[in-house]
């Protein structure tokens, strides 16, 4: 999750949006539960600049085509497909309403040679956001209301090929099923040695798998929490983007040796909880 970006998915306002008007973004935004409607236009020029950090940093990106299928949540291109070294595996997701999205996903993924190792379905539910890689070998997937259960026997029966452990954690109750808690909304990978937390949510297992790793935390005070601190996305090692308005964690990740640039997340991050690594699908890094 953190050697240098080399290519990745986004799905531009444009597409998830379906269209400049403010019908499918009224239609939508309350039964996705999102703090408020987006602005089009303003979350348009807000992506641009996102994307260009991509650029900058000499990563190619690909653009999610639209689709009759997904809504407003497919700009967080990062939840219903996990990429491994066999290929993609598309996901179920746990919350309805974005279901259509691994099928849009796989379709795209074919278009682009990109095989597809396994599918996540049935009783079982998954998002990539409830997972974090530690290394090549060992995922940790966040047992909560998106990642259920069988969603996690499920995959962990799908990796056993290519020698992956995964390591489960038990997500808390937070705020209801209603709400986009991710085992990704209180940690960040930003180096091998390196993670931004909310330490406070930290389950006292994975603390001790990271402890272990000899993993420094950067921890997120309490009023950046809700401003996406804890989401930040590594171009490279300790080379890292962030959603703006968020001072506090940008000084402390400065001060572990990390390079930062921000973006203004306030349309296409802060309505819909979503950060610079919801944003992104990687799909190579190396």
């Amino acid at each position: 999750m953190v050697a240098p970006l080399q290519r990745v998915i986004v799905k531009r306002p444009e597409e998830a949006f379906q269209s400049s008007d403010s019908d499918s973004i009224a239609r939508e935004w309350q039964p996705l539960g999102y703090t408020r409607p987006p602005d089009f236009n303003r979350a348009s020029r807000d992506h641009r600049e996102f994307v260009s950090l991509l650029a900058t940093a000499g990563t190619e990106v690909l653009y999610l085509p639209a689709d009759h299928r997904t809504g407003l949540d497919s700009i967080y291109t990062h939840d219903p497909v996990l990429i491994t070294e066999a290929g993609a595996v598309i996901f179920q997701t746990g919350k309805p309403a974005r279901r259509a999205e691994g099928p849009a996903f796989a379709d795209a993924l074919a278009k682009w040679g990109v095989p597809i190792f396994g599918i996540v379905d049935g009783a079982a539910t998954a998002e990539a956001g409830d997972m974090v890689w530690l290394d090549s070998h060992t995922l940790l997937v966040g047992r909560g209301f998106r990642t259920n259960a069988a969603g996690v026997e499920t995959l962990s029966a799908l990796l056993q090929p290519l020698r992956v452990d995964v390591i489960q954690v038990q997500l808390p109750y937070w705020k209801g099923a209603n709400e986009v808690l991710h085992l990704m909304s209180f940690i960040s990978l930003l180096d091998a040695d390196l993670a931004v937390v909310y330490r406070r949510m930290l389950p006292v297992p994975l603390f001790e798998i990271l402890s272990g790793k000899g993993v420094l935390l950067v921890d997120v005070p309490e009023e950046e929490v809700d401003t996406l601190g804890c989401n930040a996305l590594a171009l490279a090692p300790r080379n890292v983007v962030m959603a703006g308005g968020n001072p506090i964690t940008r000084s402390r990740l400065e001060a572990a040796g990390c390079r930062v640039s921000e973006f203004d997340g306030s349309e296409i991050c802060l309505p819909g909880a979503g950060g610079p690594t919801c944003l992104t699908r990687p799909l190579l890094r190396g």
